[in-house]
């Protein structure tokens, strides 16, 4: 059979993905400060666009005149009162409280009211933003690499996240547990409960919340703090000043107890957490608003105080067209006012997505805001993409590097996130981390072999509590919380025995 050349004319459907598109991707998952840097980028390159301030005087005095009365974050909310999405909250279950329907969603994003934000990363072309990507892990991300091993609930990992994100470089938590209390509307009980367990991530001593702490968390460890070290951990000050003879009788040891104590303390690591990479301090601003309203509604509005504010110069453009002559001139000017019309429109609309996919993560977890972290619904990407008519890429790089300021505080909107597992009764998903707890509380109710579980037995009592669980994932769960087989503990009571 002979070989020939011939031409043809296919025609067929693709996804091309242009520069500009890949762009308005990449927007999406910048926070609003690194997006003020790339729009400050974009108006030295691009002189048909500027920054448009006239509207921020008028801002400005209208917040003044605001009722003393109101909050910091109510004042915040009512000068972009045209951008608000409600969610009531009366005796409906958590989450199918409605947001209101995607019209709504729609004509909220509609007119953006655009405003000067400070400082941060950039776009492209920077290399603090792309080294800022490939950084060594820091202390944050070695302690929720355990946290996700250690099979918290719901409520307790929701806790655990704040409390990560309270430790400073030296490994220490500068939070006040009573006051996080309040905030998420638990017992405090959890939250000590919590941090105990937080306590024994590494590197021990992080979460102290004074020397002693830290010191002494170190000790027992290393088991070896007893009354003579907690009274000696009491008096610090004396070993400061080496007032060996006072520590020596407070401690009740001689000399030679006591130089050996002494010598345990220094080497300890008082600043456990500074062996690990520091990131930058930087200012928290929230991208997205949510204050609760009259008659039980949750209002659901962009931070416009950090959004870049941008205008296309129609006069101008039109006097630079029009003294173009080459073709050179003509296709830069072209350009130009197509870059800076997509900008606009890239700008709107990114607005519009983030307040969209924000006010159904608020729909979906508003028995948090009204309740408290014990409320928080298993939820997932795929949930929020469903529910408001997107791709779950689109919602994931939404959530990402953007903060929500609540009445219960300001959290990343990821914070809301939480797996789960079916209910085979065809009922509300289960918390995932929940799951992991009754495996726990199964395993911690056997006293003797008879009663001790197979990983058969526990899915099938999972499952007539309308849990539809597989036996490997029961396994892995089990592992993961270090727990032995049930060969292994039915050897371990029979040893012990």
């Amino acid at each position: 059979m002979a070989l020939s050349h011939r031409l043809e004319i296919r025609q067929g459907q693709g996804l091309v993905i242009t520069p500009q598109l890949q762009q308005a991707i990449k927007l999406l998952q910048l926070s609003n400060i690194e997006l003020d840097a790339f729009v400050e980028q974009e108006l030295e390159r691009n002189p048909l666009l500027q920054r448009d301030e006239g509207e921020s005087e008028q801002a400005k005095e209208v917040e003044t005149e605001r009722d003393a009365s109101l909050t910091q974050l109510d004042a915040v909310a009512d000068t972009t009162a045209g951008r608000e999405m409600d969610t009531p909250h009366d005796d409906v279950s958590p989450g199918e409280r409605a947001t209101g329907d995607g019209a709504e969603a729609e004509h909220a994003g509609g007119q953006i009211d655009w405003s000067r934000a400070g400082g941060g990363g950039s776009f492209e072309g920077d290399e603090g933003y792309e080294s800022a990507l490939t950084d060594m892990p820091t202390l944050s991300a070695h302690l929720r690499e355990q946290l996700v091993q250690a099979a918290l609930s719901p409520a307790r990992h929701a806790i655990a996240e704040i409390l990560i994100d309270a430790v400073d470089e030296g490994g220490y938590l500068r939070l006040d547990v009573v006051e996080l209390a309040a905030r998420l509307g638990c017992k405090l009980e959890m939250v000590e409960e919590t941090l105990a367990i937080l306590q024994g991530f590494e590197p021990v001593g992080v979460f102290a919340r004074d020397v002693r702490e830290c010191l002494s968390l170190q000790l027992k460890d290393l088991n070896r703090y007893d009354p003579c070290m907690a009274a000696m951990l009491d008096n610090l000050e004396l070993l400061a000043k080496r007032d060996m003879a006072s520590l020596r009788r407070i401690c009740g040891v001689d000399d030679e107890d006591l130089r050996d104590m002494v010598a345990e303390i220094r080497a300890l690591n008082p600043r456990p957490g500074a062996a690990y990479h520091s990131e930058p301090a930087e200012t928290l601003v929230p991208d997205v608003m949510v204050r609760e309203g009259l008659g039980g509604m949750w209002h659901v509005e962009l931070n416009t105080d950090t959004l870049p504010r941008v205008l296309v110069d129609q006069r101008y453009h039109a006097r630079v067209a029009k003294g173009a002559r080459s073709d050179q001139e003509k296709t830069f000017v072209a350009d130009c006012m197509a870059t800076a019309n997509w900008l606009v429109k890239s700008l709107d609309q990114r607005a519009k997505t983030i307040l969209k996919v924000s006010s159904e993560i608020v729909r979906q977890q508003d028995g948090f805001l009204a309740f408290g972290v014990e409320h928080l619904r298993p939820l997932n990407l795929k949930t929020v993409a469903d529910a408001i008519g997107m791709h779950e890429s689109t919602v994931s790089r939404v959530t990402s590097n953007k903060y929500v300021a609540t009445p219960r505080g300001v959290f990343e909107l990821k914070f809301f996130f939480t797996s789960a597992i079916q209910s085979s009764e065809g009922g509300e998903a289960h918390s995932a981390a929940s799951v992991r707890h009754k495996i726990k509380a199964l395993v911690d109710a056997e006293k003797t072999e008879a009663q001790v579980h197979s990983d058969d037995a526990i899915v099938e009592i999972l499952k007539a509590a309308g849990v539809d669980i597989a036996r490997r994932t029961v396994a892995k769960y089990r592992e993961a919380m270090r727990i032995p087989s049930s060969v292994e503990r039915r050897r371990a009571m029979k040893e012990t025995v």
